[in-house]
């Protein structure tokens, strides 16, 4: 994909038309994040994704680090079996409470269990003196699922009179409830401790605040913290509100492991120690897996329901501390990053091969998900996915587009180097990843011009099926020894041709391989004489000129017609090099510049002269064959080469 499809015949940049399609693509991918992050579906896979990959962040970031500042009392398997089974007199939870508040010194005592129905009257008239009095935190559910027949069950308690609890927190209207029965409604505090999970049935918000009958209900964990911290729960404004317009999304900041548990039957028989609960939050709750109360948060797909309430906590006394998360940007940042892909798309992907296109989409996503990483814990409103579904979007689409840009391209370049270049070269040249071989460059090349001497008066007495015979045939001589020795075709001349070594591929040796050429093209001529002379027919002369030095080389046409050519000093002198050799009697003329380049052939100097349009004097060489003796001109005959040396003596010194 290094080359774009040429605007013009003969030209290889970039199509406007190409371009406004890459920049379509790339503004797809763009638009596709923002709407993600901006307008996010409810459900479906992108939620899906997200939730997905901010579980895996969650598990990432949570830490070990023990909570010292709540502590949790579990109603467990042990418990259970040792008071008795669930569910206890309310006497035992009463002790509970009293243990908790007054013996081990607890700053507040949250129950996360609802008593719709009364029980003993002396337990429940404790249990009642603790919640109206004391810092005991009863527990209702409110039920957020619309039903034919909407749950009411008990009495509702707490809560303030107004829609919303203050700036910055969200309510969510609740359908139904379960509460506790009447004789704990005058109960102080009271949290809600009903969730709404996600599609797939986890955890990982809840409603800070429910609002039912012109009331607003605080979560369990806000109600403990506002129980702990006020004497009138509720309405102390300094209470750390966070939220979006349905729920809140719960940090989970700690590992289940970093908080401490206490089994109930130890503080019922006082044989926890009083350092784990003095000053602290108390949350009572189970574990059992008789008593059900187990959900599936990110951190784990079974998990006691108590320590959600005990996560959500956690993130609230860290905000109120001051300690909270700061907020950060997120859809912006995810907006900024899916622009740059784009960016990147438009300029990178052009220049590069499909599979490092591949490569730098996958890093590009790599960075991505580092990013979400990041920033998943300061903004719980962006979607993590959305920045990965542009990034997709460019993969299927972009990619398979400039593919076929680059195939587009590659068959042109094809089409027209082929009728320049021998094969091998053309492979060569498509390995190399050149973007743009065509494009005009300034390259040391070596020329090679060759021409049939006296072509006008060889073919003026001979019929039209003979003139095509000996041109074509003679062509056929000059051109095989240039394709084999890998030279660029430049034109033909009617009855000779222009080629050169060095573009559109660079090479050290273009001098060498010239010559090679000229050599091979007196050796195919010979041939094609000693056939003519057999005939009867009159053999021909090959002069050629062989110079080298800087020539810009490269499509030098117009839009109606493509033309790869090299322009030069060098190789006006090959020209002149080429005309020359009518007066010696060697067929090839070698110029200083390839003289002093040659590596691999021997040359001997013919004299000096001083070429047509040039001041300075130029030395001639011609190669040094394997008899070492005057070269033979095209084995043209004795007494024509004879006039041939004449001629070179007596003009030249």
């Amino acid at each position: 994909m290094a080359a774009d499809i040429p605007s013009a015949p003969g030209t290889y940049r970039y199509s406007p038309g190409i371009s406004w399609l890459r920049i379509g693509i790339a503004l797809v991918s763009l638009l596709i994040t923002m709407a993600m992050e901006w307008f996010p579906p409810a459900g479906g896979p992108v939620q899906a994704s997200d939730n997905w990959l901010r579980d895996h962040f969650v598990r990432w970031h949570a830490t070990d680090t023990p909570e010292t500042r709540l502590t949790l009392v579990d109603i467990d398997e042990a418990s259970l079996g040792e008071i008795g089974p669930w569910p206890w007199k309310r006497e035992r939870l009463a002790d509970l409470g009293e243990l908790l508040i007054g013996a081990y010194g607890a700053r507040a005592v949250a129950m996360d269990l609802v008593m719709p129905s009364g029980g003993d009257t002396e337990g429940d008239r404790r249990l009642a003196a603790m919640a109206e009095h004391g810092p005991l935190v009863l527990a209702q559910a409110f039920d957020y699922v619309a039903r034919p027949t909407p749950v009411r069950e008990g009495r509702l308690t707490g809560g303030v009179i107004r829609d919303a609890p203050g700036p910055g927190a969200a309510t969510v209207a609740a359908t139904g409830y379960i509460a506790n029965h009447a004789g704990l409604a005058a109960a102080r505090c009271t949290g809600n401790i009903g969730f709404i999970p996600d599609a797939d049935g986890a955890i990982r918000r809840i409603p800070l605040w429910t609002h039912a009958a012109g009331r607003a209900y605080p979560t369990l964990a806000l109600a403990l913290l506002s129980c702990g911290i006020s004497e009138h729960p509720g309405t102390d404004a300094r209470l750390p509100l966070a939220g979006d317009a349905t729920s809140w999304r719960v940090p989970f900041l700690r590992r289940e492991e970093a908080y401490l548990s206490i089994p109930a039957a130890d503080v019922l028989a006082l044989r926890a120690p009083r350092a784990v609960f003095a000053g602290r939050l108390v949350l009572i709750g189970s574990s059992s897996l008789g008593l059900a109360d187990r959900v599936a948060t990110p951190l784990s797909s079974s998990t006691s329901g108590v320590t959600v309430h005990a996560a959500a906590l956690t993130a609230l006394l860290d905000e109120q501390a001051g300690d909270g998360i700061a907020p950060w940007p997120g859809r912006w940042l995810a907006t900024i990053f899916a622009l740059g892909t784009a960016l990147l798309a438009i300029l990178a992907f052009p220049r590069l091969s499909a599979t490092r296109c591949t490569l730098l989409l996958m890093c590009a996503m790599a960075a991505w998900l580092l990013s979400a990483y990041r920033i998943a814990p300061h903004d719980p409103l962006f979607v993590t996915s959305g920045p990965l579904l542009g990034q997709l979007f460019l993969l299927a689409v972009a990619i398979p587009t400039e593919w076929r840009i680059a195939q587009l391209a590659s068959s042109r370049l094809l089409s027209t180097l082929s009728h320049y270049v021998a094969q091998p070269v053309l492979d060569e040249l498509l390995k190399s990843g050149l973007r743009d071989p065509m494009a005009p460059t300034q390259l040391q090349v070596t020329t090679l011009i060759a021409d049939m001497e006296n072509y006008t008066a060889l073919v003026e007495g001979l019929p039209l099926e003979e003139s095509v015979i000996l041109t074509r045939g003679f062509l056929d001589c000059l051109t095989r020894p240039v394709l084999t020795h890998q030279g660029t075709l430049d034109k033909y001349t009617g009855d000779g041709l222009v080629a050169f070594w060095g573009a559109p591929l660079p090479r050290t040796d273009h001098a060498d391989q010239a010559l090679d050429a000229a050599l091979g093209i007196v050796e195919e001529v010979r041939r094609f004489n000693v056939r003519r002379l057999s005939q009867g027919r009159t053999p021909v002369r090959v002069r050629i000129g062989v110079e080298s030095g800087s020539a810009v080389a490269g499509d030098l046409g117009t839009p109606f017609r493509s033309v790869y050519t090299a322009v030069g000093d060098s190789v006006n002198v090959a020209a002149r090099l080429q005309e020359l050799a009518r007066d010696y009697p060697c067929d090839i003329i070698v110029g200083m510049g390839t003289a002093a380049l040659t590596r691999r052939h021997r040359l001997r100097p013919l004299g000096v002269v001083t070429l047509r349009g040039r001041a300075q004097e130029e030395t001639l060489f011609t190669p040094v064959t394997v008899d070492t003796g005057p070269p033979p001109v095209s084995g043209l005959p004795h007494e024509q080469q004879d006039v041939a040396e004449s001629r070179r003596r007596a003009e030249v010194p």
